[in-house]
């Protein structure tokens, strides 16, 4: 279908609605002599009638529409629907619209009345119709220039006298919106006078009610003053008791001021004490760590001790065999004639100290024992072997480089053990947290 030329015959747009044609209703405003043809470019009154349940409002309208439209927004032209009198029936009373030759389709299709609410809702349509002569299909018009002039003369002041219309109506419908809203406001100051009259009467049974409680309250206020004397009685009393109490607490922040020095003394003695045990667990450690050195020092003693013992019985051994093989020359030197003075040279005997010319296989060599004593110097955590002349202090220094001391308690551990001292250490942080 061709997209419909909309005209408007009034400034303001008709309300409408997109619902659709299924879901309208067409029995609340019934339109009567509808003809079947229009004759173009005159004027057409259409007429209508309301029925017994429906009630026009100021905004309904009246529009043509072409067959098959779907939607009040595809309207071609309309007119505000009147308003009927107060005095008229608007179900007896017959109403009519008249639409104006100007606004009115040009071809020849067929188009129908349709009433539309305020709402947008269609209450009623005609049967349909269209806009042409009957005799139109077999008429030829001849028309000379000077109608033609004649007829754009009447178009121009036909426009004009539709323009002056036109102004006429929107102060008509302002007046008629003008008194519309006066009416209202008549109404809703009708409205007032009866809310005030019903607001009266309830403002004097009101003021009974409050006649009443005014009494009540006189009697509740004569009992109120017997209760105040009672409470400035009492009030009185608790003023002694607060005064005693006052004095009573001003004694004991004598008393929690004295006990809080006494607190305070005892905190400082408590510091100062905890800072003495602190240098003492200092000290103790340090003690545990010399006493721990010490330990092995006497340890490595007893061994070099052990050791020189089992030196010592291995030389006396030695010494005895040697003077067991000392006798044994003697006997056979004793047994063998007598020869030269080289050969008595020779075989002369040597005292059993006396030291061989290739040395004695069976006697420790003195640089053999003193190796094997300077050899016992060794540390006790690594197993390394110091010099006899390395010094005491720088000995105790590398051997306590293998000790880690605790610093919360007296515990000492090997450092090669480093884990399980971090952990202990970690458990002594915890507590303390």
């Amino acid at each position: 279908m061709e997209d419909m030329l909309c005209v408007c015959n009034n400034l303001e747009e008709p309300p409408t609605s997109a619902v659709f044609l299924e879901s309208c209703h067409f029995s609340q405003v019934v339109f009567a002599n509808i003809e079947k043809f229009y004759v173009p470019r005159t004027d057409i009154t259409c007429y209508y009638n309301f029925s017994e349940h429906f009630t026009p409002r100021k905004k309904d309208w009246v529009g043509i529409f072409r067959v098959g439209w779907k939607t009040t927004r595809e309207y071609y032209t309309f007119m505000w629907a009147p308003l009927p009198s107060i005095s008229e029936s608007s179900s007896a009373e017959q109403q009519q619209v008249v639409f104006k030759a100007y606004y009115l389709p040009k071809d020849d299709e067929y188009y129908q009345f349709c009433y539309v609410d305020q709402d947008g809702q269609i209450r009623g349509a005609s049967v349909p119709f269209q806009f042409r002569t009957e005799a139109e299909d077999d008429m030829l018009v001849v028309t000379t220039q000077g109608e033609v002039e004649e007829i754009q003369q009447q178009n121009a002041t036909l426009l004009q006298e539709n323009q002056k219309l036109k102004k006429n109506l929107v102060s008509l419908q302002e007046q008629n919106l003008h008194l519309q809203e006066e009416l209202v406001a008549a109404k809703a100051l009708q409205n007032s006078v009866n809310t005030l009259e019903s607001r009266c009467e309830n403002l004097e049974s009101q003021k009974k009610d409050l006649e009443k409680e005014k009494c009540a309250i006189k009697a509740e206020l004569m009992q109120v003053k017997e209760e105040k004397e009672s409470i400035l009685s009492e009030k009185e009393q608790l003023g002694n008791q607060l005064r005693s109490s006052l004095s009573q607490i001003e004694e004991l922040q004598l008393q929690v001021q004295s006990q809080q020095k006494e607190v305070d003394n005892l905190q400082e003695t408590i510091k100062g004490k905890a800072k003495h045990l602190e240098q003492l667990k200092e000290e103790n450690c340090k003690l545990n760590a010399t006493l721990l050195t010490q330990q092995m020092l006497d340890k490595i003693k007893e061994e070099q001790t052990l050791a020189l013992q089992i030196l010592k019985e291995e030389k006396e051994e030695i010494e005895q065999e040697n003077q067991k093989l000392w006798q044994e020359n003697e006997e056979l030197r004793a047994r063998l004639p007598e020869r030269g003075s080289s050969s008595a040279g020779i075989l002369s005997p040597s005292p059993p100290n006396s030291v061989l010319l290739s040395g004695n296989p069976y006697s420790a060599s003195p640089k053999i024992l003193e190796t094997n004593l300077v050899s016992m110097k060794k540390c006790p955590m690594c197993q390394e072997v110091f010099p006899n002349d390395i010094g005491e202090q720088q000995y105790l220094d590398h051997v306590q480089d293998h000790i880690l001391d605790c610093p919360f308690c007296d515990k000492t551990f090997d450092s090669s053990n480093k884990q399980v001292y971090d952990d202990h250490v970690f458990c002594h942080r915890l507590d303390q947290a």
